[in-house]
């Protein structure tokens, strides 16, 4: 590292730059051995360019006689199967910061990155605006004839602009350049008397046409850039558009004849009333060399104009960006839907629209467009053109009001505030060669004169310790030199079990080749590929698929299995790596362990007491019907008058916690069993206990009140209750049954219904509406003539009142 690197711990770099822990080179290692594992892998190279979370092993002599694919896996899986970190090639990612640049406006100024593919790293860029800053206004104007009336406009700009932009900037410098169209046809006409004087039809004396002519350069007196207005021409051109986009390059790249000044606001406004030529658009005049997008300035004027072509819109781009440059767009509105499309393609543009190029309107324009473009922060991140297709780039903006913008800016940004941008950069794929290469990426806040300079080492080739050797050569394992060159001697795959060899590839007291599981090369083993996994060791005896299964798993797949053994990940363990280290599956919801009567085994509870079940234990019907087993130590401690001093008398018969409470309500809870101690003797020798195994120690609490008067009140109100009770219920279904045997009786008129109403001796149906009665009086005298009389009485309807 060099001596300008600094570590981060100035209080500046650590809140401009906290964010430079790598993003996503330590992504998670969840993602299985799928990622890192495959028979297709035989170099180091190839098991990174997996991803950065795969890892290389470079031991000589791990797993000695398996394939080389077993040397890539994930790092936690390499060190359980006894690779040193040392010997492990990893995808290394660093950010280093060069603190020794200073800056006002954009921080860091220079960061270096070390990728590999696939791998990616973030950091922040910090972007403040100042509180008022020098301004530098170029004026590029079109001079063709129909622009006559709007450049007479700008004589009487300079001075009032300049007290206008007082209020927003400390200095205003003003400069000054004209453009109309190539000088060649078909775009002027190329009669002699038209080149020197495109307007000599109309005995008017104009000047030249010309791609740009640099008049003015940057100056704050007004006096000077009002003079060379007044004396400036217009010209004349053939066809509509005007060459207004190669002007502006121009203007942009020529920062020497322009005279930008470094630390000033760079504005770039080009006046206009028609559209721009667009790039190859010179085909038309034979124009099809590309333009190198550098000054072709000679005495002021623009000699390229004729041999390039028009500048395309991104090479425009770039060149503005590159040289700190906002461009504002004055046209007329009959243009204004044309560049409004055009200004999207250009980071830091202002559209204007102007009915009248009058000078009111262009002071209110310059101004308007100097507040939005300063008020709105944008960073562009260029990758070299060599490099773009094996990179990417992804920008958060974080604004000041805290906000996240989803493009690449914020607006409403105000002096003196701070915009934070979240870079990250990320490795697609090396180079076509494999080799390692540099690549620069320029982050750019657009329209400042400051930027970020991103170096990016990018590691395609693995270094593998001092020594470098990364063991992943595919050669056979014994050579031998004949005529002075090196040949390779054919494997000897045949059981030659008397040769020489082969005794070099037999186990002690084994008669099998290699265990059965590989081939004698050269008096070596050369282990066979499995698709259970890898098989190794001096005779391929060894193997990692030869462990417990948990599940259908080797080991649970919580563990990678070495020497016929599960070596478990972290927070595992057991025979299979199927026991949580971890008791938080045996803590029960009183927050002891199984309840405090058992233990935690392989994460399951296992209870001291057999008559204790459940998962925490935490049942124990027997318990629950044992009162009875206290009644001896609860006897023992009224005999002595359940005092503390005498409670040491009934130790041998009692719990070792034994207390005292007046009020036995307070200890309610799922722990504690309630019981009651009866004596035969006396009623007033009946006490309420509880009994509980709390923290595994059995607990005794002894009520100091008899509880015989209270059973008895109790049995009282019990009793009178259930006697209210029942008269009460008794009452109401004697009411229930009037209402519905009323209810059944009578009609809605007010009339018995008769299909309804049941007599037991006669039924109503015979029963005669009128009584029928006849009365005999008879009177003695005279006694042969008795007088009769008929009477008929109405019944008298069902329901009526009597009266």
């Amino acid at each position: 590292m060099t001596s300008w690197l600094r570590t981060y711990d100035s209080a500046c770099l650590c809140l401009l730059l906290c964010c430079l822990v790598v993003a996503f080179s330590g992504e998670s290692f969840s993602a299985g051995d799928s990622v890192c594992r495959s028979p297709g892998i035989t170099s180091c190279t190839d098991c990174l360019s997996r991803g950065p979370q795969c890892a290389w092993c470079f031991e000589e002599g791990f797993l000695d006689g398996a394939g080389l694919s077993q040397r890539c896996d994930l790092p936690v899986n390499l060190l359980r199967r006894g690779c040193a970190l040392e010997f492990m090639e990893q995808s290394e990612v660093k950010v280093e910061v060069n603190a020794t640049i200073s800056s006002t406006q954009v921080s860091p100024r220079d960061i270096s990155i070390t990728l590999r593919p696939g791998s990616a790293a973030s950091f922040i860029v910090s972007v403040k605006q100042l509180e008022r800053y020098p301004v530098d206004l170029y004026y590029l104007v079109d001079v063709s004839a129909s622009m006559q009336e709007n450049l007479d406009q700008l004589k009487t700009v300079g001075v009032a602009l300049s007290l206008r932009m007082t209020e927003h900037s400390s200095d205003l410098w003003l400069g000054f350049g004209s453009f109309v169209d190539k000088p060649v046809s078909p775009y002027i006409n190329v009669h002699p008397s038209k080149i020197h004087n495109p307007c000599s039809d109309f005995e008017i004396r104009c000047r030249p046409a010309h791609g740009f002519h640099h008049v003015l350069s940057m100056t704050s007196n007004m006096s000077e850039f009002t003079r060379v207005i007044k004396r400036q021409r217009i010209s004349g051109n053939m066809d509509t558009p005007e060459g207004g986009l190669d002007a502006m390059l121009q203007a942009a790249v020529c920062q020497r004849a322009v005279g930008w000044r470094p630390e000033a606001k760079r504005l770039l406004l080009l006046m206009t009333d028609q559209p721009s030529h667009l790039a190859l658009d010179s085909r038309l005049a034979g124009i099809v060399v590309p333009h190198d997008g550098l000054c072709h300035l000679e005495d002021n004027v623009y000699k390229g104009s004729t041999r390039m072509d028009h500048p395309s819109l991104g090479q425009l781009s770039d060149k503005l960006l590159e040289n700190h440059i906002y461009s504002i767009f004055a046209v007329e509105k009959q243009q204004y839907q044309w560049y409004e499309e055009l200004i999207h393609l250009l980071p830091g543009s202002y559209l204007g629209k102007l009915g009248l190029f009058q000078a009111p309107n262009l002071i209110d324009l310059v101004v308007d467009a100097y507040k939005r473009l300063l008020s709105e922060v944008v960073v562009s991140v260029s990758v070299e053109d060599k490099a773009v297709s094996r990179y990417w780039v992804s920008v958060t903006p974080l604004c000041p009001d805290g906000s996240t913008a989803a493009e690449h800016s914020c607006t409403g940004v105000q002096p003196d505030q701070t915009v934070y941008f979240n870079i990250t950069i990320g490795q697609h794929s090396c180079p076509d060669d494999g080799k390692d290469e540099d690549v620069t990426v320029m982050v750019r806040p657009v329209g400042y004169n400051e930027s970020t300079v991103v170096r990016i080492r990018s590691k395609c080739q693995c270094t593998c310790g001092p020594a470098g050797q990364c063991r992943d050569a595919n050669a056979s394992p014994c050579k031998q030199t004949q005529n002075g060159n090196n040949q390779e001697e054919r494997p000897n795959y045949g059981m030659m079990k008397d040769s020489d060899s082969n005794k070099n590839c037999k186990a002690d007291g084994s008669d099998v080749v290699c265990s059965g599981r590989g081939v004698c090369e050269c008096g070596k083993c050369v282990c066979e590929q499995s698709r259970l996994g890898a098989v190794y060791g001096k005779y391929c005896e060894l193997d990692d698929f030869s462990c417990p299964y948990e599940g259908g798993l080797l080991c649970g797949s919580r563990g990678v299995c070495v020497l016929g053994e599960c070596v478990c990940e972290d927070g595992w363990t057991g025979d299979s790596c199927n026991c949580p280290v971890s008791t938080a599956t045996c803590q029960s919801s009183n927050g002891l362990l199984c309840s405090g009567r058992g233990k935690c085994v392989c994460g399951k509870c296992v209870c001291d007491d057999p008559q204790h079940s459940g998962d925490f234990c935490e049942r124990c019907p027997a318990c629950q019907s044992t009162c009875q087993s206290y009644w001896t130590c609860v006897g023992c401690h009224l005999s002595h008058g359940l005092t503390q001093e005498e409670a040491g008398q009934c130790n041998h018969t009692c719990a070792p916690l034994v207390g005292y409470m007046d009020d036995m309500s307070g200890q309610a809870g799922e722990t504690w069993i309630h019981c009651m101690y009866i004596s035969n003797d006396s009623c007033r020798n009946s006490y309420r206990f509880q009994t509980s195994s709390k923290s595994g120690q059995a607990q005794l609490l002894i009520s100091t009140r008899p509880d015989c008067v209270s059973s008895s009140l109790r049995l009282v109100r019990t009793f009178l209750s259930v006697c209210a009770l029942t008269v009460l219920c008794g009452l109401v279904v004697v009411a229930v049954s009037r209402l519905l045997l009323q209810k059944r009786r009578w009609s809605p008129g007010g009339t018995v219904e008769d299909a309804g109403y049941h007599c037991t001796g006669k039924d109503l149906s015979y029963i005669p509406t009128t009584n029928e009665k006849t009365v005999t009086y008879r009177r003695d005298h005279p006694p042969d003539h008795p007088v009769e009389m008929h009477i008929q009485v109405p019944k008298m309807p069902l329901g009526d009142p009597w009266q």
